[in-house]
């Protein structure tokens, strides 16, 4: 049996960005329920997981979805395709329904989170963040995305994490508009096909001495 140390790393090394994938192989149902609940289970800042995970599963949608994409093959080919939607604001209504389902799992009265909301509320409500609340949420999605990445690797299961599209037309095609919630970025999900040239090429990363700061 590996080392957990080391079956992590392989992983890692192992995945790549996948630009061709091998549409006969799709995802076993059980893996795609892990990688479901490793989405589930991501870190968000206050836990509020301010997103939605889209999945597109019908042909003709997926394919429409190819045209906003540049083209990007991936996007039709991959057996599976998460496209991650953050809130357009976070407003009392979000707070609320946040702390309701926080208080019911943890069997704690909602009036012993009164101090929470008002720090919720004080700072994604009436606070200056307000104003940039669209952007921390799809911080928090971008976040969800490096968990979905890591786990896949884990699996061996191929992932290729894609900002090459229109999220206007996004949007538009999965029907987002005026739902609260507004495209950031895409995930395709499956197996790397045999004729994928990327697979082979060595993993290029700038070194450690480069990346990091010891203060």
């Amino acid at each position: 049996m590996s080392h957990p140390t080391q079956e992590l790393l392989e992983a890692l090394h192992w995945r790549y960005a996948t630009k061709v994938f091998d549409r006969t192989r799709p995802l076993a149902d059980a893996d795609w329920d892990t990688l479901k609940e490793a989405l589930t289970l991501s870190a968000s800042s206050y836990g509020m997981q301010p997103y939605r995970f889209v999945i597109p599963r019908d042909p003709e949608l997926r394919k429409q979805l190819r045209e906003a994409s540049r083209g990007q093959a991936q996007v039709t080919d991959a057996s599976h395709l998460v496209v991650f939607a953050a809130r357009d604001e976070i407003n009392a209504g979000d707070v609320d329904h946040f702390l309701a389902s926080l208080a019911k799992t943890r069997g704690v009265p909602l009036e012993k989170l009164e101090g929470f909301r008002s720090t919720l509320t004080g700072d994604l409500v009436e606070g200056p963040r307000a104003a940039i609340a669209g952007h921390w949420a799809a911080r928090q999605a971008y976040l969800a995305l490096g968990n979905l990445l890591a786990s896949a690797a884990l699996l061996h299961i191929d992932a290729c994490p894609m900002e090459g599209f229109s999220p206007a037309r996004y949007d538009a095609i999965l029907g987002l508009r005026g739902t609260g919630y507004h495209t950031v970025c895409i995930c395709a999900l499956g197996y790397r096909a045999p004729e994928d040239a990327y697979a082979q090429a060595p993993k290029f990363r700038f070194p450690a001495e480069e990346l990091f700061v010891i203060k």
